[in-house]
């Protein structure tokens, strides 16, 4: 099956001008100013004249089995499903536990990643949760990133929170090592992902593991930055040393306009480098609220869309395309270690790529070669969705 987009404007992130696209199955085969096939040559053509092509985004931080539970069994946020997923023009995911391993549990992430794969959009996950010691699935956290092809790094491992299990530096230690390990034998990542919470510790524990362990501070990736000022300022000296950085968006709690839109504006300005910054939707998760005391309030439930919703945000705010891109394609597909096969168009590279509008709006989605939005509809759903 051949695909020919026609008279884009492209950007791969970087601006390339008004190109065509030919797909072969769910591969770029060929990037040119004008591709003229065969009159014989069998091929679904798609005008995108007057429209933008871009990569297909990438979420590195998706509750896929949904999140919560803090409030009681009635706070259990639900599942997410394929066409939320790809109507927000997201095309590949990676899936985490969080405070609840009791009820969800590694195994059944991989099997819903295994799931969304065969549905039709790429996924993977983290081993782990909040809690110490991790669960995982072969009973070691360098094993599963090892052996494991989907699973990519660990976490979320929350710090600084009152629901986590409080490690030890000796314990958060030894699971780095452990996810460093794992991915240097599997050819991952090995990321360690870090939930920091709103306690007083802030980044302390990291900060440590960076300065008296020899594990690189690449390894690490902190979300969740934008809490509090103090926070933020510290997880932007952690960029300042090399570290990167990932914020959750749809996340206001600095009063922001524009979601975190304005703390990216800041960092960059401040010289940090465009490429150790992510953006993540912590989608279908809990945003649990507590008082003073620790007592639960309410709850909100991360949602994808707003992946989307704030790059558009920081392009309209006066950041160039081709760095808000990077943000939501190729830097997190450099985080999670799959960069060779995805967050950018070039040729070789999975056809993943998503049409938008003169608006900046999504018209259509495609996921390794296969329509699955167009015109702003579903054309393929999960496998119960109604």
């Amino acid at each position: 099956m051949f695909t020919l987009i026609k008279a884009a404007q492209l950007f791969r992130p970087e601006a390339f001008g008004t190109g065509d696209i030919l797909i072969a199955g769910k591969t770029i085969v060929r990037i040119a100013r004008h591709i003229d096939l065969p009159k014989d040559f069998a091929a679904a053509v798609v005008s995108a004249e007057g429209k933008t092509v871009v990569p297909g985004f990438i979420d590195l931080h998706v509750h896929l089995l949904g999140g919560g539970g803090e409030g009681g069994f009635w706070s259990r946020t639900p599942e997410i499903n394929l066409s939320r997923i790809a109507r927000a023009g997201v095309t590949s995911v990676v899936g985490c536990l969080g405070t609840d391993d009791i009820t969800r549990r590694p195994e059944t992430l991989l099997a819903k990643a295994m799931q969304l794969e065969e549905e039709g959009i790429s996924a993977y996950i983290y081993t782990g949760s909040y809690q110490f010691p991790p669960p995982t699935i072969t009973g070691s956290v360098r094993k599963d990133v090892a052996l494991i092809p989907k699973v990519i790094g660990v976490g979320e491992i929350a710090i600084s929170d009152h629901r986590s299990s409080q490690p030890s530096f000796e314990e958060l230690s030894r699971v780095a090592a452990e996810a460093r390990v794992g991915g240097m034998i599997g050819g991952k990542a090995g990321l360690v992902h870090l939930h920091v919470g709103s306690g007083a510790g802030m980044l302390d524990p990291l900060l440590r593991l960076v300065k008296e362990t020899d594990i690189p501070i690449g390894q690490f990736l902190p979300t969740h930055i934008t809490r509090t000022e103090p926070l933020l300022e510290e997880a932007l000296a952690f960029a300042a040393m090399g570290g990167n950085i990932d914020f959750t968006v749809g996340a206001k709690d600095l009063g922001f306009a524009s979601g975190v839109g304005k703390a990216v504006m800041n960092a960059l300005s401040r010289g940090i480098p465009v490429d150790r910054i992510t953006l993540s939707s912590d989608a279908n998760g809990s945003l649990p609220l507590f008082d003073a005391a620790g007592n639960f309030i309410r709850l909100a439930v991360g949602d994808i869309a707003n992946l989307f919703n704030e790059f558009r945000g920081i392009v309209e705010d006066g950041l160039p395309m081709e760095d808000a891109l990077k943000l939501v394609t190729e830097n997190p597909a450099r985080r999670v270690g799959i960069a060779k096969q995805k967050g950018r168009i070039a040729e070789g590279r999975d056809a993943d790529l998503v049409i938008l509008g003169p608006d900046l709006t999504i018209e259509s989605v495609m996921a390794k070669g296969r329509l699955l939005v167009h015109n702003g509809e579903a054309l393929v759903r999960g496998t119960f969705e109604a």
